[in-house]
């Protein structure tokens, strides 16, 4: 009898430890949902008040557009990189076709855009929400911490005009999940789609995972001797994870490349061919309005509640934006395309900043 009573116990635990995860799941595609609903407003005003493919600063967005319509129209600076920022585009196009010629006054085109930013806006709320939850204990601060970063001034100014930031915003936030939650299973995965989107992942996911792995080492040392073989495998095994989503990457732009391109073309070379003469651009993006749009509140309600998150997420966030700060330096841009950095370190610390103020506020208004 008491076998059975242990064997019933256990089923009895399973069925409600089950039960909880499903009863979970289905709150995160709710909230999912919604937050799409929310990215979808936020964005409205692209579908016919005002054209991004016209607008000084978004012309990267007529890119996109013939990438998800397949016509021609592709310029110089498009051929050379692009027109491999996929993702997105071949997401936009299911919702462009099923647009056409249905939706009154509408742009079909940016309808399609507009879908698939927000469904990358969505899924990094809800991993917010989940960040939140796991380790920090406060669901509270993961939803206030989502609809924070909702409401920034780059999400409806620059996430959802048909760009391709919230694609890569979406995975280098996917990337702190996955190490922070131990399923490092999920970084090759995260990392081939993440090259797709856009081709400055691949250094930020390399710089990202690297600082990770450097952060982490010394708590995960063996503290007694019959503790080290099984760290030695932990530590082999992460390290093989984290290699192979960094060579995983890099095989995607090449055979992108060479899809596209019909020729072999080195990450190297791809990288050096992106410069524009750096150092003045560098300049340039501390006075441009964008970047202060987006952090002239952030930054100031975050920065006291920062030492409340773990050393594995603050070192290898602060890690990637020095190299979005060294990447904008050496390769420069556009002055008339926005701050550099604004969209970048946005991408890369928005959703820790806006979890960091939502404690502010929660801990001041109670």
């Amino acid at each position: 009898m008491s076998h059975c009573g242990r064997y019933l116990a256990q089923y009895t635990m399973a069925g409600m430890h089950d039960s909880r995860a499903k009863i979970a799941a289905a709150r995160l595609a709710l909230l999912f949902c919604i937050f799409f609903l929310i990215a979808c407003g936020l964005g409205y005003p692209v579908l016919n008040r005002f054209d991004p493919r016209q607008t000084p600063g978004l012309s990267d967005v007529r890119t996109y557009a013939s990438l998800a319509t397949g016509t021609g129209g592709l310029d110089a600076e498009d051929m050379r990189f692009r027109r491999f920022r996929v993702l997105v585009p071949w997401l936009a196009k299911p919702f462009y076709l099923l647009a056409r010629g249905r939706l009154a006054t509408w742009d079909p085109v940016m309808f399609g855009l507009l879908a698939a930013d927000s469904l990358f806006v969505a899924g990094t709320a809800v991993l917010i929400v989940v960040l939140g939850r796991s380790k920090l204990g406060a669901s509270a601060a993961g939803l206030v911490g989502a609809l924070l970063y909702l409401v920034n001034f780059a999400v409806p100014n620059l996430r959802l005009v048909g760009l391709v930031d919230a694609g890569e915003g979406f995975f280098l936030l996917a990337l702190l999940w996955s190490l922070s939650e131990g399923e490092l299973w999920a970084l090759p995965v995260i990392a081939v789609l993440g090259a797709l989107t856009k081709e400055s992942f691949i250094p930020f996911s390399i710089v990202f995972t690297f600082a990770w792995w450097s952060s982490t080492w010394n708590d995960r040392r063996p503290d007694r001797n019959n503790d080290l073989n099984r760290t030695r495998n932990q530590l082999s095994t992460d390290a093989a994870w984290i290699l192979t989503s960094w060579a995983l990457s890099l095989a995607a732009l090449i055979g992108l490349q060479w899809a596209l391109a019909g020729r072999f073309t080195s990450p190297l070379e791809f990288g050096l061919a992106l410069r524009r003469g750096g150092g003045h651009h560098f300049a340039v993006s501390l006075h441009d309005r964008n970047l202060w749009y987006i952090f002239l509140w952030l930054l100031p309600t975050a920065i006291p509640n920062l030492k409340r998150f773990p050393r594995s997420w603050l070192i290898p966030v602060g890690a990637t934006c020095a190299m979005a700060f060294v990447l904008d330096a050496y390769f420069g841009g556009v002055a008339a395309a926005g701050s550099a950095w604004g969209r970048a370190l946005f991408s890369i610390a928005g959703p820790v900043l806006s979890l960091s103020s939502a404690l502010l506020l929660l801990r001041t208004f109670g």
